[in-house]
């Protein structure tokens, strides 16, 4: 099994698993509040957390399916090998973007966070666990582009 298919694995059962305990999370919020008249504390900012953590994550996972947003209306112009070109060039400014933004600016996050003993109102939890996500996704989001950049066929599935 090759490397790209162990991480896509590994990332779908991560997100069908953190959207599974959103649910969950949610639902009781609103059985809690309505229907017990007695709101829970802490499923608000749990929510919360874990729809940061899906959000990130899930741009990691659609960036290795080559699904993310784009806006691509000069590839459309251009011959067959500018395509390329332009493709290697976004793939190469994206990892940039996910080194320099998300895993530099996110090991800093993180280790400040614990530093400075930062902790969550509710849950009482260290906000660097919460802020660990962007370091994670970054490498994740450069590991795909690497890929795309390799296998350029792939970016065309």
């Amino acid at each position: 099994m090759k490397v790209e298919q162990i991480i896509n694995r590994a990332l779908e059962k991560v997100l069908i698993g953190l959207m599974g305990v959103l649910v969950l999370d949610v639902l009781w919020q609103v059985v809690s509040r309505y229907l017990l008249s007695s709101p829970s504390s802490f499923t608000d900012e749990l929510a919360g957390f874990l729809l940061i953590w899906v959000g990130v994550l899930g741009a990691a996972y659609v960036t290795g399916k080559n699904q993310h947003l784009a806006i691509d209306l000069l590839k459309q112009k251009v011959s067959p090998n500018n395509r390329r070109r332009i493709d290697i060039a976004i793939n190469t400014l994206v990892a940039l973007f996910a080194l320099m933004v998300m895993v530099v600016g996110g090991i800093w996050l993180v280790i400040t966070r614990f530093q400075l003993d930062v902790n969550s109102a509710a849950l009482r939890m260290p906000l660097g666990f919460v802020y660990l996500v962007m370091p994670i996704s970054g490498l994740l989001i450069i590991f795909y582009s690497i890929v795309l950049i390799i296998n350029p066929k792939k970016g065309e599935a």
